[in-house]
């Protein structure tokens, strides 16, 4: 009887762990970046990844996507959920965006992919999420304004440049969540990582090869750092996940998701001193408010005969 009041609290947990686990990217990135400039550091993890991820599917044996076809669908869907996304991301707080801030407009993606997914995918929005929509781009604006500075770098701290990457990692997981949807109905979840993860590092090589002197400082806190993203992220998490889904958890997860944000922000504060105004906490609260309101009205509409 307590075995299984345990195996049942455990299993209550694993949503919220996963969550928990997911909200330290973004810590990783704010301790990695001061040592390896971003695409060099994505490359380097990646690679890593692969390394640990390849052998994990032939000791599962593991299937491998069906086709060509399929092969090209998640490639495509891995530049923009990996390589879009962590490109921006990383590169945000590289040029200086906090760590709660960037985890706050990345997670907006239920937002945008709702917007998206009418045109895209004929799904239609009812008023509670048409409400989500507007309160998430209320708080948004707040939580900018409140970051505003009337030096020339527009915002405390950072500049348009790492706005922009930032709003690219949003439109690449959105994008590729849809994308993913549409045409990659058939990828198995872990080797279909693996060509996802495959295609990203060409594509965060091929910009550290353009853009950067690809040097690294080995310093203790990143080869920590990089084995943190590594093996908890990318590795365990992603496990995680399979169990839940196979569980039946999905949707649970995809709920917890909005408080990724207000953890991140605390994560950051505690370990960083990041701090936000007034206006921007309240701004953080209304977007997530909003975004609460997109992912309830989708799980409705999906239980909706």
């Amino acid at each position: 009887m307590t075995s299984e009041r345990h195996r049942q609290a455990a299993l209550a947990a694993m949503p919220f762990l996963f969550v928990a686990l997911w909200s330290t990217g973004f810590i990783g990135a704010k301790f990695g970046l001061p040592h390896a400039e971003p695409f060099t550091f994505l490359f380097v993890r990646c690679v890593l990844t692969l390394a640990l991820l390849v052998p994990l599917i032939l000791l599962l044996r593991a299937d491998w996507p069906q086709g060509p076809r399929l092969w090209g669908h998640i490639a495509v869907s891995g530049l923009l959920v990996h390589g879009a996304y962590l490109g921006g991301v990383f590169y945000g707080i590289y040029q200086g965006m906090p760590a709660g801030l960037t985890a706050l407009l990345v997670g907006l993606q239920p937002l945008l992919t709702a917007a998206l997914a009418g045109p895209l995918l004929n799904e239609r929005l009812g008023k509670a999420q048409w409400l989500g929509l507007v309160l998430g781009l209320a708080g948004i604006a707040l939580v900018l304004g409140g970051k505003l500075d009337p030096g020339e770098t527009l915002f405390q701290g950072f500049g348009i440049g790492a706005l922009a990457s930032v709003l690219v990692a949003l439109a690449g997981i959105s994008l590729g969540t849809l994308y993913q949807k549409r045409f990659c109905t058939g990828m198995p979840l872990l080797s279909g990582t693996v060509v996802q993860y495959l295609a990203t590092s060409a594509l965060v090589g091929l910009g550290a090869l353009v853009f950067e002197t690809r040097e690294i400082e080995w310093s203790p806190t990143f080869m920590l750092t990089l084995g943190w993203l590594v093996l908890v992220l990318s590795i365990s998490a992603i496990l995680l996940l399979m169990a839940l889904i196979r569980r039946g958890e999905a949707s649970r997860v995809a709920s917890l998701f909005y408080l990724v944000p207000p953890v991140t922000a605390l994560e950051a504060w505690w370990l960083f001193d990041e701090r936000l105004p007034p206006l921007s906490l309240l701004g953080m609260a209304i977007a997530i408010a909003g975004v609460v309101l997109v992912v309830r009205g989708r799980a409705a509409g999906a239980r909706r005969p």
